[in-house]
């Protein structure tokens, strides 16, 4: 049960540690030979000694590990080692000379970025500890400092010390010196363009890595083994020659290089379709025989006007509107019409001006009601709706601190509906606003909350709510002064202002 309980918590630690994302070089190898102490670390509480670590070391052992650097400073590693040493529990054992294995999960973090000349280190993690003799594990939990000192660029020496509590009273101290060889990642890259080898199609020549390794001169995108042109940018569907036009001709090919056209003509454009290339057509936009030089001679749409005189030669028009057609028969025709289905004037874009007002329809939010320019065309605000809306101000009401409408406040509101039935081109803009007593941020709040009350009923009410816009101010802009209940009374209102869009 022991071993199992090992090995999965040794399993949790290295599982976790793999989550990390690595930096290069990834991969090192240690060689370590160890001076092993598991004398003056006794477990007994009485005969607890850590105050030598250093002359107790007498027996020896051997270390080879394995690591993966997470980061400039940070590393995981899997220490392995084997060693003999004498093994007492208390100062009145004898103890006796045993074979020792370990097997660890580290995180060790290095002060210094890795590839520093003299590097400091602390580590700390999991392990187990094997009694060959005995045929028992126990749990250690190595910790210790450590010292790499680089050689060449990859090759360092290593120093280690390590104190290691144990879960069978087997506390430990291991120093260790010896080799860390760091394994290169860089795989075999023989034109030195970044491409590995192994994916490096053009394996001789230097290239992108985006094109497997072979080059593209023209930078189309296109390797030049593939391309048809290969000092010059193209397209793939081309096999990397050019098309300025996008007509699918390439340019070499194209008798109209900077115009899009058809493969039938070389790549000249006929905009008519009447088989006829636009630079010999007199007529590129009309459909006509070659026989009159690419234009029609006919009246197509049949209304009396020849096509050569007609503004619309494809929609049956009349004479006074060049061939155009005129629903109204307002002599405008239909595409100069703002109000092609309402008999009108040319002053205004041949709209009517229905209710008399000055303003002709297209520009009349209520072309059936007299109104004034200021309000586009709408009618005045009578002063008895005017004084509802100023009303409602004063005398719509919630329950202190809160956004619930207090039950007089509903007819107050339903004056409102009533003028906004009445005006129904108008929008209505409501706003909420509190006095300056309380917190800032909560008075913003409430005041929306308020507006959005109002409007919440209204809507309930039938208004159409892409009529009304509502928000908050909170107390940003006061009519009255502050420093008065009858101000601040003033200053907590909701505002009712109707407007044209």
């Amino acid at each position: 049960m022991r071993k199992n309980f090992t090995q999965l918590i040794l399993l949790s630690v290295c599982l976790l540690a793999s989550l990390a994302v690595y930096a290069q070089p990834k991969h090192a190898l240690s060689l370590r030979y160890n001076a092993l102490n598991y004398d003056s670390p006794r477990q007994n509480n009485a005969d607890r000694e850590f105050s030598d670590p250093w002359s107790e070391a007498k027996d020896w052992g051997i270390e080879a590990a394995y690591s993966y650097n997470v980061s400039d400073r940070t590393s995981i590693t899997f220490p392995l080692k084997m060693g003999k040493a004498q093994v007492r529990r208390t100062s009145s054992d004898a103890g006796s000379e045993k074979l020792i294995g370990n097997l660890d999960c580290t995180v060790e973090h290095r002060f210094l970025k890795w590839g520093s000349i003299v590097n400091p280190s602390f580590h700390f993690g999991l392990g187990t500890g094997w009694f060959v003799e005995d045929d028992k594990i126990d749990m250690n939990i190595p910790m210790g400092l450590g010292l790499d000192i680089r050689l060449t660029k990859n090759l360092f020496i290593t120093a280690r010390t390590q104190y290691r509590p144990s879960s069978r009273s087997h506390d430990s101290w291991h120093h260790g010196l010896g080799l860390t060889q760091y394994l290169s990642d860089k795989p075999a890259d023989r034109d030195g363009d970044g491409t590995p080898d192994i994916s490096d199609k053009c394996i001789d020549i230097p290239g992108l890595p985006s094109l497997m390794g072979c080059p593209d001169q023209d930078g189309d995108g296109i390797a030049d083994g593939d391309d048809k042109c290969p000092t010059v940018a193209g397209v793939a569907a081309l096999m990397g020659c050019p098309d300025k036009d996008g007509d699918g001709i390439t340019d070499s090919d194209d008798a109209c290089p900077d115009v899009k056209g058809l493969a039938a003509f070389k790549g000249c454009p006929d905009t008519d379709n009447d088989g006829i290339t636009d630079a010999n057509d007199k007529c590129p936009k009309e459909a006509g025989p070659a026989t009159n030089n690419g234009c029609p001679i006919l009246d197509k749409d049949g209304d009396g006007v020849l096509d050569k005189d007609d503004a619309c030669p494809n929609d049956k028009g009349t004479a006074a509107t060049k061939g155009c057609p005129d629903r109204d028969k307002d002599g405008i025709a239909d595409r100069d019409d703002a109000c092609p289905d309402k008999p009108g004037v040319a002053a205004g874009k041949g709209c009517p001006d229905t209710d008399g007002d000055g303003i002709y329809d297209n520009e009349d939010r209520c072309p059936d009601k007299a109104g004034v320019a200021r309000l586009r065309g709408c009618p005045e605000i009578k002063k008895e709706d005017k004084a509802k809306l100023e009303r409602a101000i004063k005398l719509v009401q919630f329950e202190s601190g809160k956004a619930t409408l207090l039950q007089k406040s509903y007819a107050v509101l339903d004056e409102v509906v009533s003028v906004m039935n009445q005006y129904s081109e108008y929008s209505l803009n409501i706003q909420g606003h509190t006095d300056s007593q309380g917190d800032d941020a909560a008075n913003l709040a409430l005041s929306k909350n308020r507006a959005k009350t109002c409007y919440d009923y209204l809507v309930s009410k039938g208004i159409k709510a892409e009529r009304m816009a509502h928000d908050g101010f909170g107390e940003t802009k006061p009519v009255a002064d502050n420093k008065t209940a009858d101000g601040r009374a003033q200053n907590r209102r909701v505002e009712f202002e109707l407007y044209v869009k």
